[in-house]
């Protein structure tokens, strides 16, 4: 296990709380200073969500990283609790990118980007916003929230869909009362009322959560999903780019994510695995893309060469 520190930052005056994880080498160190990826995760995820095991292994490769939780969910600050808001995710973004930049011993000019399913597809946007970020990992991203809603739509009939938009209506009718959230399941089983409730979604959320991760949202984001296209803006990246996509991914479209990775062009590194949207958090799938993220950030976050001195130029 390696050895990780608590570490909080400010976002628009909400504390989010983060682990940070030390380089345990000083393979990739410069002048510098050692890079940073920083990390969270997807649809109502937390840090202790599976993520911890990526973290090690790039800390152990001499990656400095962090680790962090949203505003309202998990360790971070803010209220109500599980509110799922777009905009809020990408300030908390915006937030934890410039605090590493602060931290001693850091490369400010080496700070990449870690994103899975949800965050795949913030990871896009903030990178997009940031022309400083050196590298984005994005697995099994949701690049295209109106592909997501018609797959919900397709796999689950229209029924189900007129729930879920009846269950964001009450919680935005909530939200203009002053009321707590109307929160529904992050995950169910098939037939459930849920975010998500494909045949593998249940159990594959329930392998990799801590037993106090609590499964739910606020539904009014379901409103506003098909509006959240990060993979749109793929072609403002200046930095090299992994896009990973699970082919049987029942939950983040593989289509739309192949179509923004050829949005990228020479920038993008597109790979592909023959597995399903969560078994790439456990074993074979996560060996090999974890494998796959960590060759792509030694290429990427390579240490810079001195400047050449006055006399030598």
């Amino acid at each position: 296990m390696v050895d990780r520190e608590d570490f909080e930052f400010d976002s628009r005056g909400t504390t989010c709380r983060a682990w940070f994880y030390p380089a345990q080498n000083e393979s990739m160190d410069s002048p510098a200073g050692v890079p940073c990826i920083v990390m969270a995760h997807g649809l109502g995820g937390t840090r202790d969500v599976g993520l911890e095991p990526y973290a090690q292994i790039f800390a152990d490769a001499g990656f400095a990283v962090l680790v962090f939780d949203y505003r309202y969910f998990g360790a971070s600050d803010g209220r109500p609790r599980q509110l799922l808001s777009v905009p809020a995710q990408l300030a908390d973004w915006a937030a934890a990118i410039a605090a590493v930049r602060e931290i001693d011993g850091i490369d400010p000019d080496r700070v990449a980007l870690w994103g899975t399913s949800f965050s795949g597809g913030h990871v896009i946007a903030a990178g997009a916003a940031d022309k400083r970020v050196a590298a984005i990992s994005a697995q099994g991203p949701m690049m295209d929230g109106r592909a997501a809603v018609l797959n919900v739509l397709r796999r689950h009939g229209l029924w189900h869909m007129l729930r879920l938009v009846i269950a964001g209506l009450r919680d935005r009718l909530a939200d203009l009362a002053g009321a707590e959230p109307y929160r529904i399941p992050l995950v169910a089983r098939p037939g459930g009322l849920a975010a998500m409730a494909t045949d593998d979604a249940y159990d594959g959320y329930q392998a990799i959560v801590p037993d106090d991760w609590r499964n739910e949202m606020s539904a009014r984001t379901l409103l506003t999903l098909a509006l959240y296209r990060p993979g749109r803006k793929i072609g403002r990246l200046r930095c090299p780019t992994l896009i990973q996509i699970c082919d049987e991914d029942t939950v983040a479209p593989p289509e739309s994510a192949s179509a923004a990775a050829d949005l990228g062009g020479e920038n993008v590194v597109e790979r592909h695995y023959r597995i399903g949207h969560f078994d790439i958090y456990r074993g074979a799938g996560f060996r090999q893309s974890s494998s796959d993220q960590l060759q792509f950030f030694k290429r990427s976050l390579a240490r810079r060469r001195p400047e050449p001195a006055a006399d030598d130029a």
